[in-house]
């Protein structure tokens, strides 16, 4: 698996981080009671699935926060989200995506800024073999169909449409 060189994020968009800010924000203030914490594109992930590659995720929500070696998690979290980007839409949609997989991270989002748009993944076994699994678009969570939004992994905490995309025009 070819991993995204690091690159200079700072020709990313205000709104980019908006949507990261809003809902580490939301998110974290609601489970800081709890054996998991929120964090936002500033940690790192190294996996042997991933030829112990450092991968960033946007967001994640990490539940075994001791399992870690210098700067890098080596633990798996159970949430992330990445906010898409021009420079790495193709990278999130499928690297990205597949090795979130592969390291069977529960429940992957995918979120447009620019249309406004949450799309839900959450990991189910494959059909087709018994060791496997794939993710399975849950929702496409938009405008019209705003109130269905709500992370499957952790039923209790709550987001709403408008506090993910509080600030963007």
């Amino acid at each position: 698996m070819n991993s995204l060189p690091t690159k200079d994020m700072a020709n990313t968009y205000i709104e980019h981080s908006m949507v990261i800010n809003n809902f580490v924000t939301t998110v974290g203030n609601q489970i800081n009671c709890s054996l998991c914490r929120v964090f936002g594109n500033s940690v790192k992930y190294k996996w042997v699935e991933n030829d112990s590659k450092s991968v960033i995720p946007d967001v994640s929500v990490n539940c075994d926060i001791k399992n870690r070696r210098a700067t890098n998690f080596l633990g798996v979290p159970r949430f992330v989200m990445e906010v898409l980007s021009d420079a790495t839409e193709q990278y999130d949609r499928n690297e990205k995506m597949e090795l979130y997989k592969k390291v069977e991270v529960a429940e992957y989002w995918i979120v447009n800024w620019r249309k406004k748009q949450v799309e839900i993944y959450v990991l189910s076994p494959d059909e087709n073999s018994i060791d496997e699994a794939e993710y399975k678009l849950i929702s496409t969570i938009t405008e019209q169909n705003k109130t269905e939004l709500k992370i499957y992994m952790f039923p209790n905490v709550k987001i709403d449409f408008g506090q993910l995309f509080d600030g963007i025009d």
